[in-house]
């Protein structure tokens, strides 16, 4: 695994279970809230996550779009569909957002050369 990708895996591990440990039930609640509202429904996950992806993106959150990239990537999206919902986040972000897409970029090839 590429160091980008387990360092950004690891640390979300680790800090995720320092958060969890202090069962805060508003805080269970939000994460419990997320994982849920990924899962397959009216809209199915690969769709949810292109969703997620581009609004990560136009909210400008980096650890957002390392997660969503990766559970694109998990979920069998390929770089074109992944390279026109960053463009459609372009689009509605605007230029602000390209620093952003660039570490796109870069977390997608480290996933990808992980096959």
């Amino acid at each position: 695994m590429s160091d980008i990708v387990s360092e950004f895996n690891a640390y979300r591990s680790k800090m995720n279970d320092a958060i969890l440990e202090d069962n805060n039930k508003i805080i269970k609640r939000i994460f419990n809230l997320d994982t849920n509202a990924f899962t397959e429904g009216v809209l199915d996950k690969k769709t949810k996550e292109l969703l997620g992806l581009v609004a990560s993106t136009v909210l400008r959150c980096d650890d957002c779009i390392k997660y969503h990239l990766q559970s694109s990537y998990d979920e069998g999206l390929n770089k074109e569909e992944v390279v026109e919902a960053l463009s459609i986040a372009t689009l509605i972000g605007g230029t602000i957002v390209i620093p952003h897409l660039r570490k796109a970029y870069e977390y997608w090839d480290a996933l990808e050369s992980e096959r």
